[in-house]
């Protein structure tokens, strides 16, 4: 079945960007999303160490329900698509990008200072974390879709697909270690480090982020939403690109067993923890700088296959994870392998995304990568802490289950992953015009 595209519902979905781009080059709006990626993400890479402490430490957490707090504060996570919907159909003050951006970098530079505020009790604790999370979901969504577009209009989908994660790694680069540090400080010491990050970008966006008042409300946005919905599940490539980040993200993981065994077992510090974030983000921001290149003379299925086998070969490095020396160089693996595996994934998610719904079409394919990742996680914790997995024993059991994924590749709709990033001559964009706001 031909994929069928979101042309024709409504004109106030096919013009997501109205006023904000049409005078834009690439690299000018390559810039605004960097930034507001790497800022977001430094912060939460800062406060990710000392929130972890303070459940496993504090509170005495088990390693499920360390898990569990994050799958369950995140929940909005997994449902992306709502958001999508509102960023796509449904303006702000007028504007469809801007305000969205605005409203939810504000209002998540607020409930971060709350978090540190509220009472130490579990339950109170993933309330005020799971309000937050939705602020962070409309900032994702929103500047996913801005993403989608600005790379089908450039024929960059691959390139910045790359910067995105390149971000993300730099962001925990830096985070990492400054978490480590500060989660033997005060905890609103580092929870009022990522407040800041997330604030200063506002008036970022609410100069850098122009748009038209121009865009209309849809007053039948549940008719709208299920005729969208419809297209979406028509689309073959949509469907087959979201069961292949299902399957390769459904393996069962070790992130939080892993930080167990790194204090409980090896009795690393949380500084060295911290250290060893800063090591595996800078073999993943090197990867993003190899698949830049790559993606313009590989095709996906050739990227996506071989980031399966190298992936699965780089988890297997962790059966010798002893010490500190063997702890850095297994690190540095698993950051290059790790991320190898993630590029395509997200690639394809933004080169699958059906045209005219870029937000709540991205939104659908990382609802997907997000809810699996959680629960892979949680599923090995539970391993773990519930079944008393040895930490090797779950290594082989996630490299083995990494490999099965190579048997579906060769399914996947040909036209789309026989493509490659590339093509220096713009699309031209569908209603964009330079109309600056007043």
């Amino acid at each position: 079945m031909p994929e069928v595209e979101i042309a024709d519902v409504k004109a106030v979905a096919v013009e997501p960007l109205a006023g904000s781009t049409g005078a834009r080059s690439l690299p000018s709006l390559a810039l605004l999303m960097g930034l507001g990626w790497l800022g977001t993400n430094l912060g939460i890479a800062i406060a990710d160490l000392p929130m972890r402490f303070l459940l496993k430490d504090q509170l005495h957490c088990t390693a499920v329900a360390v898990s569990a707090f994050f799958a369950l504060g995140a929940f909005t996570n997994y449902i992306k698509p709502l958001a999508g919907l509102l960023v796509d159909s449904v303006p702000l003050f007028g504007t469809r990008r801007r305000w969205y951006l605005i409203g939810s970098l504000l209002a998540s530079g607020i409930l971060w200072l709350l978090l540190a505020l509220v009472p130490r009790t579990y339950n109170i604790l993933l309330i005020t974390y799971a309000a937050l999370y939705l602020t962070i979901v409309f900032t994702s969504t929103s500047l996913g879709g801005v993403m989608v577009e600005v790379g089908a209009r450039f024929q960059a989908a691959g390139r910045l697909t790359a910067q995105r994660i390149g971000a993300f790694r730099l962001a925990s680069l830096l985070g990492g270690p400054i978490g480590g540090y500060l989660a033997s400080a005060p905890f609103i010491v580092a929870i009022s480090i990522t407040s800041f990050l997330h604030l200063i970008l506002v008036p970022l966006y609410f100069f850098g982020l122009p748009e038209a008042k121009t865009a209309r409300l849809n007053h039948s946005v549940p008719r709208e939403a299920a005729a969208q919905f419809r297209t979406l599940m028509r689309s073959t490539t949509l469907l087959s690109a979201a069961g292949m980040i299902f399957l390769i993200a459904a393996s069962p993981g070790f992130g939080t067993p892993l930080l167990f065994y790194q204090t409980n077992t090896l009795q690393f510090s949380k500084q060295f923890v911290g250290s060893l974030v800063f090591v595996a983000a800078a073999a993943g921001l090197l990867t993003t700088f190899i698949y830049f290149a790559a993606c313009r003379k590989l095709s996906l299925r050739f990227l996506i296959g071989g980031s399966i086998v190298v992936h699965a070969i780089g988890t297997v490095f962790y059966l010798h994870y002893h010490n500190q020396s063997s702890a850095i160089v297994i690190t540095a693996i698993s950051g290059m392998t790790g991320t190898l595996a993630m590029l395509p994934v997200y690639d394809l998610a933004a080169r699958a995304t059906p045209k005219g719904s870029e937000a709540i079409g991205y939104a659908v394919m990382m609802s997907v990568w997000n809810f699996t990742n959680a629960l892979s996680d949680w599923a090995g914790s539970a391993l773990f802490s519930r079944f008393h997995y040895t930490f090797r024993e779950l290594v082989w059991v996630n490299a083995g289950t990494t490999l099965l994924v190579l048997l579906v590749v060769p399914f996947l709709p040909r036209d789309l992953m026989s493509r490659r990033d590339g093509g220096s001559n713009p699309i031209p964009p569908a209603g964009l015009s330079p109309a600056p706001d007043k």
